[in-house]
């Protein structure tokens, strides 16, 4: 178990990852984020960077200048379980996961839900 950001984190079991995105995620937009890092395997910087246009034809393209080494652009299919979760998400057109408050453009990774970790967004 992590403490104060050292050591093992927990591997979620089955019935945990279920009952997260039943009971812990309230709304489609939290679903939807976390669904994108969990089937693709993305850091919630890189699914906050994400456009509308990012995800088309049945699967998410991840921009080279997103992408934690910035190294080259990766194109990700996406599975039935996420299409679901994005089904159920319909954001307009832009950022894919807006600010609220209109501050900024995109939701940042301090705002996200259930995310600690801080991060510069890099803007393409």
């Amino acid at each position: 178990m992590k403490v104060d950001g050292n050591g093992q984190g927990k591997i979620l079991t089955q019935e945990e990852m279920k009952r997260l995105f039943t009971e812990g995620f309230l709304t489609p937009r939290d679903r939807a984020l976390f669904g994108i890092c969990l089937f693709t395997g993305c850091r919630v910087s890189e699914a906050l960077a994400l456009q509308t246009t990012d995800i088309k034809s049945g699967a998410i393209t991840f921009r080279k200048c997103t992408t934690k080494r910035k190294h080259k652009t990766r194109i990700v299919d996406i599975p039935p379980g996420l299409a679901a979760m994005l089904g159920e998400y319909q954001p307009q057109a832009g950022a894919m996961f807006p600010s609220m408050r209109g501050v900024t453009e995109r939701l940042t990774s301090y705002l996200a839900p259930g995310n600690s970790n801080v991060n510069s967004m890099t803007k393409c």
